[in-house]
């Protein structure tokens, strides 16, 4: 630096080269130059003024010769460099710490390989381009086209299993399905708290068949899908009726009838034509889907419980087939169940079935 500074005409003297030094090289740097530019031209540390110039106490010393000898002071330099040494390899070590973290990373990827295969397994479950292959009897009745219609199974009350068996019966876009309700529930383990989301899903045709489904999982979507698969298996009719004389099509529930859950008790009475559904948002909507144009509702308990509401009205949905009426008093005929009526065709296949 004082090579490149002296042939400058700002820079002839030797108070400006001194200026210059600590400008660029700071304190320390520019004592050890003045070191040597002054043991060089045979001049006298005191005749310069260090306190002007911006140099520390020590520094002041250190080049005035009170501290050791020059040779002595850059062999001392070493040590300075010995610290930049190890600093360099420090963070060269660190580098390969990374380097080896991101080993680790990679190996855990290769660990989630596994969980990939498992997510994609649960989407298989859930597509539809996918061929339905019936593991129960009454699945491999419905797929074969033994039963006609989802009444048939309702008659002989016989377990549904599969929600592919519903899907079966009713075209794409007939039934309806909508996200009631979606809250997160908790769980206190040792190691804090396990936060999943629980979904009310309402499944129907608007034409006397109903259904909710309530599932739990840890996404918001999973929750969903088995929430609408629950809804499909609990699948139920509804019987309707009409409020004075038969005429039209029914149009309200056949009875009075009741259901509780929880604290919440729901009643439902017929209502006259045209008189709609009297009666909260949520029953609204579940009566909507159930097919019921006209009734009156009658609620107690902590109704804001929305789930225990729901599974209220469901349980006064179920109890509509319930009641005999005197127009159900004629002799019953009584005729084969599927199981009993297609017995041989069962027989034949060698997949094992379960119920």
């Amino acid at each position: 630096l004082a090579q490149a500074c002296e042939p400058l005409p700002i820079c002839r003297t030797l108070a400006m080269t001194e200026v210059c030094c600590f400008a660029f090289l700071g304190a320390t740097a520019a004592a050890v130059f003045l070191r040597r530019r002054r043991a060089s031209s045979g001049t006298e540390p005191e005749e310069y003024d260090f306190i002007s110039a911006g140099v520390a106490a020590s520094d002041r010393q250190w080049a005035m010769g009170a501290v050791a000898p020059l040779p002595t002071l850059q062999g001392k330099g070493g040590r300075k460099g010995k610290g930049d040494g190890k600093g360099a390899k420090g963070k060269g070590k660190g580098g390969k710490g990374k380097g080896q973290g991101s080993k680790g990373k990679g190996e855990a990827k290769g660990k989630g390989e596994a969980k990939g295969k498992g997510k994609g397994k649960g989407k298989g479950r859930f597509a539809d381009d996918k061929e339905w292959v019936p593991v129960t009897k009454l699945g491999r009745l419905v797929q074969a086209g033994k039963i006609a219609s989802i009444e048939d199974i309702f008659l002989h009350s016989l377990p549904i299993k599969e929600h592919q068996v519903i899907d079966h019966f009713f075209a794409p876009g007939v039934l309806k399905d909508e996200v009631m309700k979606i809250q997160p529930v908790q769980k206190q383990t040792t190691a804090g708290q396990r936060n999943r989301f629980n979904a009310f899903v309402a499944v129907g045709d608007e034409n006397g068949h109903f259904g909710l489904g309530v599932k739990c999982s840890k996404e918001v979507a999973n929750a969903i899908k088995g929430g609408i698969i629950a809804a499909k298996l609990n699948m139920i009719p509804v019987r309707r009726g009409y409020w004075g004389a038969k005429l039209g099509l029914p149009h309200t529930i056949a009875t009075k009838v009741t259901g509780k859950s929880g604290s919440v008790r729901v009643r439902l009475i017929p209502a006259p034509r045209g008189s709609g559904i009297v009666g909260s948002p949520v029953a609204k909507k579940l009566l909507g889907f159930a097919g019921v144009a006209d009734c009156f509702t009658c609620s107690s308990g902590h109704t804001r419980t929305r789930g225990n509401t729901m599974k209220a009205l469901f349980h006064c949905l179920k109890a509509s087939y319930g009641f005999l009426t005197p127009d159900l008093w004629r002799p019953t005929h009584f005729v084969k169940g599927p199981f009993q009526e297609w017995s041989d065709f069962l027989a034949t296949k060698d997949a094992k079935t379960t119920m």
